[in-house]
């Protein structure tokens, strides 16, 4: 069974771009265009990895990111920052946050796979 990717993004190319090369590595992708949506889509069925836009309208992705590494029941789950406004110290705070990792916009759709594949655990990065 393939691993499952939880992407969060409000902007809509970003998402489907995302949610495509995820996909076309063989990875279940779940989308959601905030932090509210991810939240329920959590709670309905545990992502083995979620990527997350820092800046989403109302929650944003550093609060989310903070929810659920409180949570028991979700700490263990890789998060990784996404972000097309980087400067300097965010990185620091996403990691502060609990994320996993920080990817920078535009996302590099060669080496994301990668990327999302060495947080999972070996026998989920082959899907």
């Amino acid at each position: 069974m393939a691993a499952r990717v939880l992407v969060v993004d409000d902007n809509p190319t970003n998402l489907k771009l995302i949610a495509f090369v995820v996909r076309a590595k063989g990875y279940d992708v779940e989308v959601a265009a905030d932090a509210e949506t991810a939240l329920v889509s959590v709670r309905e069925r545990l992502p083995q990895l979620i990527l997350v836009d820092l800046q989403l309208p109302g929650i944003d992705g550093l609060e989310l990111t903070r929810r659920l590494k409180q949570d028991p029941s979700t700490r263990h789950i890789p998060i990784l920052a996404v972000t097309a406004y980087a400067m300097k110290g965010d990185r620091d705070k996403a990691l502060a946050a609990g994320c996993d990792d920080y990817i920078t916009k535009p996302i590099d759709t060669r080496t994301l796979p990668d990327t999302i594949a060495r947080h999972l655990d070996p026998g989920e990065a082959q899907p």
